[in-house]
């Protein structure tokens, strides 16, 4: 469940919003890894068992260190809506937000993004189209989320 989820949060437009949820995923990846694959290497005592009980941690431990577990380490921090800009007219979770990511002493990374809350845990991001502001269910709000008393996790 945590490779699926950590695979889901990194290459898709699938978010974790919790910030508990997301370093238990990032972090349990990064240490359930090696971890595993240590496990099945020494405990597995038939040897077709052992080869294909190593064969996807093996796979993920190699993907670790491909993408470096620093950029992994920096990457598990949420992305915190500071700003509303756009609000769906017919679709009360719909919104386009501005997001920052604290990713430690590099600074924030941020972005604009169209934002599908799916539940207080998981969102969905998509780009923002060029022409939102001719759209018509789309009503400009532009303000911080702080002002609007919303409560986003």
């Amino acid at each position: 469940m945590t490779v699926l989820l950590f695979l889901l949060d990194g290459l898709t437009s699938f978010d974790i919003k919790n910030q508990f949820l997301k370093s238990f995923v990032y972090f349990g990846f990064l240490i359930g890894t090696p971890t595993i694959l240590l496990w099945n290497l020494f405990s597995i005592k038939k040897k077709a068992k052992r080869i294909i009980g190593t064969v996807y941690p093996a796979i993920f431990l190699i993907f670790i260190f491909v993408v470096n577990p620093m950029k992994i380490l920096f990457s598990s921090g949420v992305w915190r809506t500071q700003t509303i800009l756009y609000q769906n007219g017919h679709l009360s979770f719909k919104t386009v937000e501005f997001q920052m990511q604290d990713i430690g002493a590099l600074g924030y990374n941020k972005r604009t993004v169209e934002v599908i809350y799916l539940t207080p845990l998981f969102m969905l991001t998509s780009e923002v189209p060029c022409d939102i502001d001719k759209r018509d269910e789309w009503i400009k709000v532009d303000k911080d989320i702080n002002e609007l008393n919303l409560k986003f996790p």
